[in-house]
């Protein structure tokens, strides 16, 4: 459940931690006070999107963080995934930076994460439900995901969505294959003729720098031989000259002449006499070299037009050798698909009538579980609403049979008849703003026996409604308290009086500021409280005697 929330710089709220207690709380306070921003606050933290607009005047940055506890199965298998413990105490601490210049930021337990992260997680922890999510009940495409998590149908539907995804995929190879008769001859004389072209020039990884190294000495090979031969004159001398080598062993033999005297001098003696050896091998080396260095001039052009081919060919097929044998093995693989392509239709086509069955099956059994959750589903909704002060609306859940979509084979939509003796019909074109919001209240008092989420905020799900349908709200809401914790913004007294906790949203002014405070409210502050949503800020000796017997006789049905 949602603990503490902390906001700082979010809108009119400078800063504020509000404590969230388990049960039913409400927040109320006047219109334009602030109940909205944090709404918006929670919003943030779940991963929904966020506006810079959202923070406040002057700063620079806002955050929002969020505790939870009392961590569900769900939402740690969420977290498990994404490699994130939990707090020793078992506790969630979700934060959200926004910034007004650079990347906002977000942490889980002080991990960093990602928005994507934060509304896997949301979806597990918090279920908003306001004016928005009432009219999502007008669009069917939302109705069957309602039936989904009713009949708890969420491992076939993973199932049958993966079988379906893979049909198609055959589905469009198969089309892919079915192409003009002319343009496969057309595209086959192409792939031969760069295989052709390819496989003749026998290409080999590395032939080009050799190449290109072997015509670059050939090119040189008088100022290679003029400086070799110099090298090897001065290291091995002439009859005149000493060269470097006779030099370097006199060197040695002098030192070591010196060391019997002097026995400090034997290790600068061993490194003159291994500088001679090296000094004798490379001298050796450059000798040999002289012996064997040959360079056949007449190759060069046979280099230079071995160079000149691999170079056409890299400008079509690649930059490098083991680039254009991989555009030859390509090309090889689509011209065998091409020539082979009927033999591949019929496996693919084999391939695509099996999967086709699975996905068949399994959309079956879909539509199977969700007929059976369908009918149970109507019935407590229809008691739910009776316990609304809906009576007389007849709520039905029609499924229809379709093609294979990446729902199954079904079409669900929620049905409504606001009279008696009228035919049910699609929401949209029945139910009221008021009749939404219990609507959505029922369907959500039947959803939280399953355990979806932890907590359930509504967000002036009351608008519309008055008197004893109000009541029935409250009671309600506080029935769904019971399973799961329950936030609303309401501004209705019947509601406000059913709670178990009760936080006021006050909006002040100070310095040409304003700032919006979050009160805790005792008996007293309720009683005020309550007697000011009844009938304004002119609080009289009734209006308080009137909120006095709401909270007394709340009291009483607890």
């Amino acid at each position: 459940m949602l603990t503490q929330l902390y906001i700082d710089n979010i809108a009119v709220i400078e800063r504020a931690a509000i404590d969230f207690e388990p049960g039913f709380t409400v927040l109320t306070g006047e219109t334009g006070a602030g109940k909205s921003i944090i709404i918006d606050a929670i919003y943030a933290v779940l991963g929904e999107r966020t506006s810079k607009e959202l923070i406040r005047t002057g700063a620079e940055q806002a955050c929002v963080s969020a505790l939870f506890t009392g961590i569900s199965v769900q939402t740690e298998a969420v977290l498990r995934g994404f490699g994130i413990p939990l707090e020793e105490d078992g506790s969630l601490l979700i934060r959200r930076e926004i910034r007004q210049h650079g990347r906002s930021s977000c942490k889980l337990n002080n991990f960093p994460a990602t928005v994507s992260m934060l509304k896997a997680l949301g979806a597990t922890l918090i279920d908003i439900l306001g004016q928005h999510e009432s009219y999502k009940l007008l669009e069917p495409e939302t109705h069957g995901a309602y039936i989904d998590s009713f009949a708890g149908t969420g491992a076939l539907l993973n199932e049958y969505r993966d079988a379906y995804k893979a049909l198609r995929e055959l589905r469009g190879a198969l089309e892919a294959l079915e192409s003009d008769e002319g343009q496969k001859a057309r595209r086959m004389d192409i792939l031969r003729y760069q295989i052709e072209e390819l496989e003749a020039a026998q290409l080999r990884v590395g032939e080009q720098a050799e190449l290109t190294e072997k015509r670059d000495e050939i090119r040189n090979s008088e100022r290679i031989l003029r400086g070799v031969g110099e090298a090897a004159a001065l290291l091995h001398g002439d009859e005149d000259t000493n060269g470097a080598v006779t030099a370097v062993t006199v060197a040695a033999d002098a030192l070591e002449q010196a060391a019997r005297y002097a026995p400090s001098l034997s290790d600068l003696a061993q490194r003159v006499r291994d500088a001679e050896f090296a000094l004798s091998d490379a001298a050796a080396d450059v000798s040999d070299y002289l012996d064997s260095a040959q360079f056949d001039l007449s190759a060069l052009d046979e280099m230079e037009e071995r160079l000149e081919v691999i170079y056409r060919l890299s400008l079509k097929y690649g930059e490098t050798e083991a680039e254009m044998l991989a555009f030859l093995e390509k090309a090889r693989a689509e011209l065998s698909d091409i020539e082979f392509s009927d033999e591949k239709r019929a496996l693919l086509e084999a391939q695509y009538e099996e999967k086709k069955r699975e996905a068949v099956a399994l959309a079956k059994q879909l539509s199977a579980k969700r007929r059976a959750a369908c009918e149970s589903f109507s019935k407590r909704v229809r008691a739910e609403l009776a316990e609304l002060n809906m009576p007389g609306v007849a709520f039905s859940v029609e499924q229809a049979r379709t093609p294979l979509t990446g729902f199954g084979c079904d079409r669900i939509q929620f049905l409504v008849s606001a009279n008696a003796g009228e035919a049910p019909k699609p929401m949209s074109k029945i139910a009221s703003g008021g009749e939404l919001s219990r609507i959505m209240l029922a369907i959500n008092t039947v959803l939280s026996d399953i355990g979806t989420t932890e907590t359930q905020i509504f967000d002036e799900i009351d608008t519309g409604i008055s008197g004893e349908a109000a009541n029935k709200v409250g009671l309600k809401l506080r029935g769904v308290s019971k399973n799961a914790q329950v936030i609303c913004v309401t501004h209705l007294a019947q509601i406000a009086a059913m709670a178990d906790n009760h936080l006021y949203i006050v909006k002040q002014s100070e310095k040409g500021k304003t700032f919006t405070d979050v009160r805790v409210l005792d008996h007293g502050a309720r009683v005020r409280e309550i007697a000011r949503i009844i009938g304004g800020d002119d609080i009289t000796p009734l209006k308080l005697k009137m909120a006095e017997e709401m909270l007394m006789r709340t009291e009483v049905k607890a």
